[in-house]
């Protein structure tokens, strides 16, 4: 087997079997912590006290494995050598999730064990309770896992363990401590209080430690590493950090100290706690770290409600055009009329048919789509679908296009003799050969065409930009100086798929418009560099900007309004999960509520310096 010269085991790439997952009992709420047993393949080794594995379900939906610590290993099959570990793992994100998901029998791929090991204490196997000074582990959370596994490897009595929790307690049946102290912030279990409730540096000098052992939460060990050096007790801190590879190449899990940047995967996770700095964090990137709010009363409810050129949108989320009909199409599969609005088909002056070939390509974490706004026209919009869509309660948007100038005005003109409340101006769309786009990729095409359509109509305005643009930023600023009164982006990314079984493009017009989660990062940012553009413009002359790329939950919600955005249009999320919207207005609401934000208002542009 492969181990370093102190015999801590090296990581190497294994398959597992799933053999038990299950809420574990006294966690509290229960689910919220899982108990994943994982049988490995013959000939597998068992990690050393301390040490983790890159966790990734072989069904998965999430690029990166976890670093998870391990609780408990024993050799199952002797003749086989085939070693059983249990992970304790807390349902935090859509990885954690999808670990705590797995079934008997499903398969996983570890790497692993990962990492360097608790410090074994002097007295080691030899310990005699009469002679011999005694050791403390502390558990923190989630953190009591590897701690509870490094306690197994010692005599009986010859430490005590301290468990501290929000509420509740587990992971603690295989411990023979000499005195076992939980605290829990709620009261529930043994001492009110967090972890200083029970354990002060009096308490820990009264023990005559020979060291300490701990894992949890930072704060929890910045206090326990206050506490020893006060008190002169060695300690040995088990950290965590975001990784991608676990054994110490990408470089993104380093960790703080006075010898420098240290791996945690490689160097950690378990470090002198004399060596670790612990640096409250005001600021990141220049913005201050937002003071705690208290939530709101449970009687009150926050207002998700915005208002563009005096028309009130309900909530934030609206269905993105081109994804999402003319919203009637969905009206059997959830109640549409929850949402704040809902931008139509793009919409021309005459009816289109579309562009031939295949229109849809699947990518990871995205679709690419080539439909070349295939519409009934604005006539026959105006006739027939306009109705149905005055009819439902979100704010109708009409997102007009065209392939000249002079289409543009005529359409706009239709559109204003309607009781269409906004008019969204789209100068963006990836997929047809004229208009389009060719007119939002330069400040002067962009407002010419708002100027255009802005003489013939006085309906709010907004207009939806494209990603393609070398000067997006100014022509955002062009368009509000043409009378834009909102601006939404961005429109789709443009990619290129291949066959590569025939050897062509996938697409008839080689380029497609790509969109879905895989965009968000980048949509983020564009909001964000023109919101801060936005707002350096005088009060009256700004204008609120909907965000579009990429949102699929009430988190990506969050993150654009952060950012600066009014509102959020989800298009390609509705296609996976129908829920989408539904889910995200639900999100955000209790996002506000437990946060304290009375209205979008007071947490929009949040991140803007």
């Amino acid at each position: 087997m492969f181990k370093d010269c102190q015999g801590i085991p090296y990581p190497v790439f294994a398959k597992g079997v799933v053999s038990e997952c299950a809420p574990v009992v006294g966690a509290v709420p229960f689910g919220s912590v899982y108990s994943l047993k994982v049988l490995l393949e013959a000939g597998s080794q068992e990690p050393a006290a301390g040490q983790f594995y890159m966790l990734h379900a072989v069904r998965s939906d999430v690029l990166l494995g976890r670093p998870i610590s391990v609780y408990h290993s024993q050799v199952v099959i002797e003749e086989e050598n085939r070693v059983e570990l249990t992970f304790l793992i807390l349902l935090k994100g859509k990885g954690t999730k999808e670990l705590c998901s797995l079934d008997f029998g499903d398969l996983i791929n570890l790497i692993g064990p990962c990492g360097n090991r608790f410090p074994m204490p002097s007295f080691n196997d030899s310990f005699d309770k009469d002679s011999h000074r005694k050791v403390l582990i502390i558990g923190g959370g989630i953190g009591v896992a590897p701690v509870a596994g490094f306690a197994e490897t010692l005599p009986a009595g010859s430490y005590d363990f301290y468990a501290s929790f929000k509420s509740g307690s587990y992971g603690l049946e295989n411990l023979k401590a000499e005195k076992i102290v939980i605290t829990t912030d709620d009261g529930s279990v043994g001492v009110h209080g967090m972890l200083p409730a029970a354990l002060t540096e009096d308490t820990l000098k009264a023990g005559n430690y020979e060291a300490v052992y701990a894992c949890g939460p930072t704060p929890m060990l910045a206090y326990i590493q206050k506490i020893c050096k006060a008190a002169g007790v060695k300690s040995w801190l088990s950290m965590e950090a975001h990784m991608a590879c676990g054994v110490g190449v990408c470089l993104g899990c380093v960790i703080d100290t006075t010898e420098g940047k240290k791996r945690c995967c490689k160097e950690g996770p378990v470090f002198d706690g004399d060596i670790l700095l612990f640096n409250s964090v005001t600021e990141v990137a220049g913005i201050k770290v937002q003071p705690r709010r208290e939530p709101l009363a449970a009687d009150q409810e926050p207002d998700l409600s915005f208002t563009l050129k005096g028309v009130k949108f309900p909530n934030p989320v609206i269905g993105s055009s081109g994804t999402f009909g003319f919203g009637v199409e969905y009206k059997t599969l959830f109640d549409v009329n929850r949402l704040g609005g809902i931008s139509s088909k793009g919409l021309t002056l005459e009816p289109r048919q579309g562009n031939d070939g295949i229109r849809l390509h699947e990518t990871p974490a995205g679709l690419m789509n080539s439909i070349g706004l295939q519409n009934p026209g604005i006539p026959h919009f105006i006739e027939h679908e306009l109705p149905e869509m005055m009819a439902l309660k979100p704010v109708a948007i009409a997102n007009l296009s065209g392939s000249s100038l002079e289409t543009y005005v005529e359409g706009a003109k239709l559109l204003d003799s309607t009781d269409v409340p906004v008019i969204e101006l789209n100068i963006s769309c990836p997929n047809v050969s004229a208009g389009g786009a060719a007119f939002g990729m330069t400040c002067v095409g962009a407002e010419s065409a708002v100027r255009a359509v802005r003489a013939v109509t006085k309906k709010p305005l907004i207009v939806k930009l494209t990603p393609q643009s070398q000067e997006l930023v100014p022509v955002a600023l062009s368009c509000i100086e043409a009378g834009a009164d909102a601006i939404s982006l961005c429109n789709s990314f443009q990619g290129i798929a291949i066959d590569i079984e025939r050897g062509v493009p996938v697409f008839d017009k080689l380029k497609a418009g790509f969109g879905g989660p895989a965009v968000r990062p980048i949509a983020v940012r564009l909001v964000y560099e023109v919101v801060e553009a936005i707002n350096k413009l005088p009060a009256e002359k700004r204008v609120p900007v909907i965000a579009i790329g990429g949102a699929a939950t009430w988190e990506d919600a969050v993150e654009f309004i952060m950012a600066g955005a009014s509102a959020v249009q989800v298009g390609t999320a509705t296609f996976a999960n129908p829920n989408a919207m539904i889910e995200m207005i639900d999100g955000l609401a209790a996002f506000m509520k437990r946060k304290g934000y009375h209205n979008i208002e007071e947490m929009r542009g949040i991140i803007q310096k």
